[in-house]
């Protein structure tokens, strides 16, 4: 699975490209049984949403996960960016056991 980081409004420091490929990486392990072929792919954007609000959710993380036949996406706003891809992992796991069922539902 390749992951792709995209900073949006802010510098993406080489602690936040960490903290965010290890999070979001555990993802990996639920998405195996389709990525034979390096089908699976992931496109995460951190950014800041105002340049001059100081307080508040100023903060967002996104994930998109392209799968076999399918897309999954998680959005979350936070004033933490770090709390903010936790929750987007959260979010995308329930995402992923969701489509696990429809799929094998079918079957």
């Amino acid at each position: 699975m390749t992951i792709r980081i995209k900073a949006t409004n802010l510098s993406l420091s080489p602690a936040l490209r960490t903290y965010t490929e290890e999070k979001l990486g555990g993802v990996e392990k639920l998405v195996r049984r389709w990525d034979a072929a390096g089908a699976v792919s992931m496109g995460v954007e951190i950014a800041r949403t105002t340049r001059h609000h100081k307080k508040g959710q100023i903060y967002y993380a996104e994930a998109n996960l392209k799968l076999p036949g399918a897309m999954l996406r998680a959005r979350e706003e936070h004033w933490d960016m770090r709390v903010a891809v936790t929750k987007v992992r959260m979010k995308l796991k329930k995402e992923i056991e969701k489509y696990k069922q429809k799929t094998t539902g079918r079957a």
